[in-house]
């Protein structure tokens, strides 16, 4: 029977970490020089629970088409909500247009530095005020995601699972960690990355990772405590159903009638009256005055 480390101290040697990440970093748009803070902020809202594939094509779109705050603010909400796609959680694009007007108007165009102000801003959690503060303005405070929560789990506690999630517990722990050198926000980016290309949930690939030592290797790779999570089922949700009514308006230029909508998804009617209730309830779609329905903020 593999024998479980007794809380290990902590430590993951960063310059190990470091020399990885800057041979074998995948190459995302955002990490590059001169990409603003307001375009981190974009792909920060894009990466909410979306993957990295599905987001590069349109963050590209929209920083050629919207560089800057302003720029963001003053398109209208149809428009954003059209150049949101099909990355999913259309509320997401609502925020971010709030955020976009917000800091044009109150903050010169400028995006705030520090967690406390940006945490402020519409649709900011604190997750992703950690990661503006840390990769666009490099300050050593921690960020946490899932990826991240899971190679501290392995590599300084030799657990195959982080478990239930702490902020309070979870920021101590990459707290303790970040180097005190300056290279903080490098540092937390190399993190997050292992967790997403090596330090995988379901197929880690130990062989490849960088770190000399790692308590779950060590322990002998205990299995998870607890029982496996189940992964989120999309077809046939209210989710799915909420996408199908935003793509026949997104692809018209006029309102459309309740009978065009209904024909996206003939399933169960009672979902779909849900469904879109839920949408002009979030503000995503409008009724027209004449019983017409369209995208939010469009004009005709």
């Amino acid at each position: 029977m593999a024998h479980i480390l007794p809380h290990p101290p902590m430590s993951l040697p960063a310059e190990e970490l470091l020399d990885w990440y800057d041979q074998s970093r995948r190459d995302l748009p955002w990490r590059k020089p001169g990409v603003t803070p307001w375009q981190i902020l974009v792909s920060e809202f894009m990466l909410q629970q979306t993957p990295v594939a599905r987001v590069l094509p349109i963050w590209q779109e929209w920083i050629a088409r919207w560089p800057t705050p302003s720029a963001t603010a003053a398109a209208s909400a149809a428009d954003v909500l059209r150049a949101w796609g099909k990355l999913g959680y259309p509320r997401r694009a609502k925020r971010l247009h709030e955020c976009a007007t917000m800091i044009a108007r109150d903050y010169d165009d400028v995006v705030p530095c520090d967690v406390d102000t940006l945490v402020t801003l519409p649709g900011v959690g604190s997750y992703t005020a950690r990661a503006v503060a840390c990769f666009a303005y490099r300050q050593p405070v921690p960020v946490v995601d899932t990826n991240v929560r899971r190679v501290v789990a392995r590599v300084v506690h030799g657990r195959a699972d982080a478990g239930a999630p702490s902020a309070v517990r979870d920021h101590a722990d990459v707290s303790e960690l970040l180097p005190r050198d300056g290279t903080a926000h490098r540092f937390s980016a190399a993190l997050m990355e292992l967790g997403a290309t090596v330090c995988t949930a379901r197929s880690p690939r130990c062989g490849l990772c960088p770190l000399s030592r790692c308590s779950w290797r060590e322990a002998g790779y205990p299995p998870a405590e607890g029982p496996a999570r189940r992964p989120q089922r999309y077809a046939g949700t209210d989710r799915q159903v909420r996408g199908l009514l935003l793509d026949v308006l997104r692809l018209s230029d006029f309102p459309v009638s309740r009978a065009e909508l209904d024909v996206a998804w003939l399933t169960d009617t009672q979902q779909r009256d849900r469904a879109l209730n839920s949408l002009l309830a979030d503000g995503l779609v409008k009724q027209t005055v004449d019983g017409m329905y369209a995208l939010a903020g469009e004009e005709f």
